[in-house]
């Protein structure tokens, strides 16, 4: 599994870190950052309802 986020999409509403903060950090510019570009797969449950849950679509699962 692969997080990925698309900046110029993110909105910064953090729901992503709130849901995943090991994962993915929202920056002072209200801007995701990908903490773990690979997370371990006791955060995939995780990283996936964080992907489902951006209002705007910024995120991205490879698998």
């Amino acid at each position: 599994m692969r997080a990925i986020a698309n900046r110029e999409v993110c909105e910064g509403h953090g729901i992503c870190e709130s849901i995943a903060p090991d994962v993915f950090q929202v920056d002072d510019d209200g801007e995701v950052s990908v903490l773990a570009d690979n997370p371990p797969e006791s955060e995939a449950n995780a990283v996936r309802l964080a992907v489902e849950s951006c209002p705007v679509a910024a995120l991205l699962i490879e698998d």
